[in-house]
Parts: structure tokens; sequence; C-alpha cells
């Protein structure tokens, strides 16, 4: 018979109830505040709602009425300088927190509004109306509501998708020294998210002070609680990463505060992250003005037992009872707000000239101007105009032999002494001498609060990256181990990191540094073997870089870890022990921004290439005895490509050759030729050729792999199908 004990939980789980003595202790101004900060977020949901109904918000509106005691509860008491984020359903999250940035006395019940809560108001519900004096300029609307000044850092419409990006503003204040903390805000339905769960890990196991608050309204738009999980207590889902969580009536407002001041001890204490699961209740559906009963999803009667428990009448007659406030007073605070909400509406909305007496229409001159729409997916690259720029083929100092994965260490290692900026992160970087390449050499051991050995968990490490950059204290570099692994936090690469600055108007800096590998030759198989290009630059925002010589990796890095958009830099396995010349004294150069390198002159055929296959494509060209002008890319992306050079040369040419190793579906070259066409039609004699992988994804095969690549004999074979493409030459 084995032994059996019953084993218990790490940390503490409870479940907080207000008293009547908590009530009678409460601070008479921190409860007129909730009343008057739960108020104007009902008056402000009510005004959205009004006017989705009349067709004037464009998308979905996601109200929070019913909701309002868990939000404002939690944020009523957070400093300035702590940090929120939150889902959708978020305004009255970012709402809580903002109105006590504007107000950080407090509301006084008989004046509860003031010209910067006003303000405050109508630039959020002109953000959710799609209006140029938004927030974002009216591109985040109801789903994307951020205002970094007052520590709002921005909702979320990707479930769960924004937990990462807390943790990441959680890190950078921890490491900066400060006992701030940051609460990111989510629903039921994203406690069984991966990036909620992976970050819940990574946060405990570093110690962030990170609230994972969960708004438990029991539905997932219509799918209820039970239907998901055995143990619809969410709170219990810190125990299995052992840190302490509390329960509590999120229809209780006093009782979400009371709760939030535990955990922000714990936190502010160094002791790491906490959890707090409120029980709200939406009052309407998912999206619009109807209530959920009339979609059949929930009973009529459970919807009159939470609107019997409404945070706002528990509020008021707590504050009755003690004699703080009565009937007229609390009328009061309701009137003040609705004026409020009809001044703000009255300056974004007005009566339809042309339309039926009563409609009303967004004030046209309020709307952003179309030129906008492209403004801002990337920055200017200002910062580095004036940067020191260097050429291998016109250096003339003193150089040294190195392989190029010493050059990449080398390079992050001068740019981490130079500031202390910097930190990086991956899975095994901290390890095996420099990680499984070697990239991090003997950085560990000098910064070892920088360098950051991770779970395996992109989702949640690639966020936190992210979190980090848009805090603007510290630029990461994130790696990944090969790129394939990216499609594990392609939610994160692509709609966090990639649309970061121009979903939240354009202004914001995302300085985060990507690296990774192309490791085709490896025997590594399908699910390592990708080349990136094809897929990054076909997302707005990122830049993209490629070096093929160690030179031009230092150069190329220094750039990218100075500009302040996200950049994606790919290596190649293939180039890692191969040897090239760098400066004997100086890693501070940059490349130009937007330059790429001929790496030969010609005049019968413009190849274009990158990384591993410049080399490659420089051998083909000498034993065809073709000649082909040879041009290393580097910059790969949209807006840094060399057009300069590329059209220079097919001016000349007259005919294009794309090489790359890689596979036809994620092609770099696919989106090149198309651009090429369109640009320098009138210049090529025949169609723009490419030399590509297979179609399918490399695999084990020693055989089979080099079947599915492209090396050079199949640049040989593309420069002489474009050599047939002139008659048999020129």
């Amino acid at each position: 018979m084995p032994r059996i004990t019953q084993l218990e939980q790490g940390s503490p789980w409870v479940e907080l109830s207000t008293t009547p003595a908590d009530w009678k202790a409460a601070d008479p101004k921190l409860l007129a505040t909730m009343l008057g900060q739960m108020h104007l977020i009902r008056a402000f949901e009510e005004s959205v709602l009004e006017l989705a109904g009349e067709g004037l918000v464009h998308g979905p509106a996601h109200s929070s009425i019913g909701q309002e005691g868990g939000a404002v509860g939690s944020a009523v008491s957070l400093r300035p300088t702590d940090g929120v984020n939150g889902t959708h359903r978020g305004h009255h999250q970012f709402l809580a927190k903002a109105l006590g940035y504007v107000s950080p006395k407090g509301f006084d019940p008989k004046k509860l509004v003031n010209a910067d809560t006003q303000a405050l108001l109508q630039r959020t519900l002109a953000e959710i109306l799609g209006l140029s004096q938004g927030f974002s300029g009216g591109r985040g609307g109801s789903m994307h509501l951020q205002w970094l000044e007052a520590g709002a850092l921005g909702t979320n419409a990707i479930v769960g998708g924004g937990v990462p990006l807390a943790a990441g503003n959680a890190w950078s204040q921890k490491h900066a020294g400060t006992s701030d903390l940051s609460v990111s805000y989510f629903g039921d339905g994203a406690t069984n998210i991966g990036s909620v769960l992976e970050t819940m890990n990574l946060a405990a196991a570093w110690d962030l002070p990170l609230c994972f608050f969960i708004e438990n309204n029991m539905y997932a738009v219509s799918t209820h609680i039970t239907e998901v999980t055995k143990e619809p207590r969410l709170s219990a889902r810190a125990l299995g990463f052992n840190f302490p969580s509390w329960r509590v009536d999120g229809m209780d407002p006093l009782a979400v505060h009371l709760a939030m001041e535990q955990a922000s001890d714990y936190m502010r204490s160094g002791k790491g992250p906490a959890l707090i699961e409120a029980e709200v209740y939406r009052f309407f559906h998912q999206n619009g003005p109807y209530p959920g009963s009339a979609f059949g999803y929930r009973p009529k009667e459970e919807e009159k037992a939470w609107s019997d428990r409404d945070p706002l009448t528990r509020l008021a007659s707590e504050m009755k009872k003690l004699k703080l406030i009565d009937d007229k007073g609390i009328e009061s605070v309701r009137k003040q707000s609705q004026d409020a909400m009809m001044l703000a509406v009255a300056e974004l909305v007005e009566q339809d000239p042309e339309g039926k007496p009563g409609v009303r229409r967004i004030k046209p001159e309020l709307w952003p101007d179309p030129k906008f729409v492209d403004v801002g997916i990337r920055g200017d690259a200002s910062e580095i105009a004036s940067a020191r720029k260097s050429e291998e083929a016109t250096f003339t100092g003193e150089v040294k032999n190195v392989k190029f994965i010493d050059a990449v260490a080398a390079v992050m290692e001068r740019r981490m002494q130079t500031s202390d900026k910097y930190v990086v992160m991956g899975e095994d970087i901290h390890r095996l001498k420099g990680g499984t390449n070697g990239a991090t050499k003997g950085l560990k051991e000098q910064f070892p609060d920088r360098i950051l050995g991770t779970p395996i968990s992109e989702n949640a490490f690639a966020g936190l990256g992210c979190g980090i950059a848009l805090d603007g204290r510290y630029r990461p570099v994130v790696e990944f181990m090969y790129p394939d692994f990216m499609w594990v936090a392609a939610d994160q690469v692509f709609n966090q990191i990639g649309k970061a600055r121009h979903m939240f108007g354009g202004k914001g800096e995302v300085p985060v540094v990507l690296r990774s590998k192309v490791a085709m030759g490896s025997g590594y198989g399908s699910q390592h073997l990708m080349d990136p290009a094809g897929v990054m630059v076909t997302n707005p925002g990122w830049r993209v870089v490629a070096a093929s010589t160690p030179f031009d990796y230092i150069g190329l890095m220094n750039a990218a870890l100075e500009l302040n958009d996200p950049v994606f830099v790919i290596e190649h396995l293939d180039l890692y022990n191969e040897s090239g010349n760098i400066p004997a004294d100086d890693l501070d150069y940059q490349i130009e921004l937007g330059k790429a390198a001929v790496r030969r002159q010609g005049k019968d055929v413009t190849v274009l290439t990158y990384l591993s296959m410049v080399k490659h494509s420089l051998e083909a060209v000498e034993q065809t005895g073709i000649d082909g002008e040879v041009i290393d890319l580097r910059w790969l992306d949209r807006a840094s490509l060399d057009w300069d050079t590329i059209g220079e040369s097919i001016k000349k040419t007259n005919a294009v050759l794309i090489v790359e190793q890689g596979a036809r579906g994620t092609s770099y070259g696919g989106w090149l030729a198309d651009e090429i066409q369109r640009r320098y039609f009138d210049y090529l004699d025949q169609p723009v050729q490419r030399v590509t992988g297979g179609e399918a994804a490399p695999s084990i095969s020693k055989v089979l792999e080099r079947a599915a690549i492209a090396k050079t004999e199949e640049v040989v074979v593309g420069l002489k199908a474009v050599a047939a493409g002139f008659g048999g030459g020129k």
C-alpha cells in the first residue's frame, strides 16, 4: 500500500468580503471618489451605447456597464506611475486609471466634474467614435485606448494579448529600482489562453510586480465558464505558479479596493506577482445595447439577480447608512455625470442637416484626414540620421579577421558596455557559453541582470520584450532560437509589436530587436529551417535586416539597436563559422539605413540577394561567365529597401534575378518581384526571374533537404534562364 501525503498550495488563496466594520473604517473621501468615478463611467458607457444604437460607433461597442466596481475599486489607489492595461472591454479600466490621474485628490460629489475631467471624457469618446481628437487619432477606437501619461498602457482586442506586455512594463519598473506595479485586466475567457498562463509562469519565476486582474463575468461572449473549465474559481490559476490570489465580490468596490491594497503591499515589497479574481457581471451583451437574454444564452432571472447587486447602488447604499450622502446627493452625482456626457457628445455630434428630425451625425470637421491612414507605421529614423556610418569597401583603418558568430557577440557586448538600456532575452542564452550558437558568449558574466534566460514560452517573452520597449527605459533584444518559433508567438510579433505604433496613433516608439537564424542545411527539418524574410516584410511595422559579412553585421545591428522601430535581424547558420574582416578597434559604426551593397559590378543581369545566397550568387556568376551585377540588399523591408541602387542597376541590365534559399510559399522574392515590375516595367526586357527553394519546407533527409533549398547550382540555372530570355546571351 503506497503512502499518501496530502499536498498543500505554496501560496495563500483567500476570499475577501467586507463587513460593516470595513465600511465604517473606510475613508469617506475614498468612498466619495469611487462613487463619482463609477457614475462617470456608467454615464459614459450609456452614451456610447446610445450613439452605437444610432449607428455612430463604427465597429463594436463593448460596454462595461455592471463591471465598474472591479475597475474603480482596483485602480482608485494606484499611483500615476503604476501601469495598467486591459482588454477589448476596457473603457472602464482606462477611465478608472485616467480619472485618478486627472483628479489625484479625489472627487467631490458636490462638484464632480472639472475641466480636466470633462476633457478626458470628450477625448475618450472621440477615440471610440474614430475622431482625430481621440487619444490615438481615432485609430484605436473602442478596443485600443492608450494614454501613457496617465499610466494607461493600452487596451487590447486580442484575448489575453496584452498580458505579456504588462509583464514587460513590470520588468522595467522592477529593474529601474522603483516600487511601482502593473495591473493587467482580462476576462474569464482569457484565463485559458496560452499567453496568459505563460506570463503567469514567467512573472512568478522573475518576481515581477504584476497583478493579474480577472474580471470574471462568467461568459466569454455567450459561452458559460462551466463549459470550458473544470475549475471555475479562476483565482486558483495562481496556485500552479506559486503566487498569492484573492477572490472577491466585484460588485462590492470596497472589497475590491481592500484586496488590491493587500496585493499591492505584496507586490511593492518585491515578492512577485499577485492575482485578483473579481466576480462581476456585464449587464449587456458582448457588444451593443441589448441584454444577453435577448440572444438566448442568459436567463432573465439571472440578469435581474445581478442587476439588483449593481455596484453603484451598493456603494451609494453603504454611504447612506454612514450618513455620508443622501438621495438628493446621489441624484446630483448621477445628473452631473450625465450632464458631462451630454456636453461631451454635443462637442462631437450634431443634428444631421439633411436627415430626418432627431437624426444625428458626427461633425464632419472632426474626422481624421484620410492622408493620415499610413502615417506612423514606423518612425522616420531621424534618431540614427547623424550616426557615424562605415562600409567595409571604403574602410581604411586597421582590421582583424573574426568568425561571423564572434562579431555577433562582440557588437552586443560593446553596446551593453556603453549603455545600461540594453537587455537580451531568450532560451538558453545564459548557458552553453553563449547560447546554442555562441551569440551571447561572455555576456552573462559581465551583465548578469541583463542577460535573461527565459522559459520555453515565446508568446510570453516576446510580449514581455514589447512591454519593455513601450515603457521606454530599456531596449530589449529578443532571440528566437529558430524563426519557425515565431509562429508560436505570432500574436505578439504581428498583432502587438508590429502594429503598436500605428494602432495607438503613430507617436509611440517600439524599440525592440528580434534576432533569429536561418538554419537550412543543418538537418533540423520542417519546423526549424524557414527563412522568415517574406513573412516579416509583408507585415506592417517591422524593419528587416540581413547581413552577409561580419563587418556589415556590426553596422546593421548597431543601427537596429538605435532605431525606435521594431527590427527583425535575420542571421544564417552557414555564415556563423565563416570569417571576415572587422575594424580592429571600432564597433560603434552603423550601416546606413536603406543602403544596399553592390558586391560585383555587371551589365548582363541584376542579381538581388541577401544572407548566405550572396556568396552562392557570386560563385554562380563566376561559373557561368554571365556578367551579373550582384547586389546584397541588407535592408529588406518595404520602407528601407535601397530602390536607388536597385533601379540604377535595372536600368543598366534590363533584367532581374532574385535569389533566395527558402521555400516559395513564404518567399521574399514573390513580393519583391511584384514591386519591381510595378516600378521598373518599362526597363525590363523579360519577366523578373527567381531562384528559390522548393514548395515544401526542408525535411530531415540529407538528400531531400538539399533538394528543397537553393545554393550555387540553382543560381547557375537561374542565370542561364535569364541568358536564354535574351536569346542565349546579350
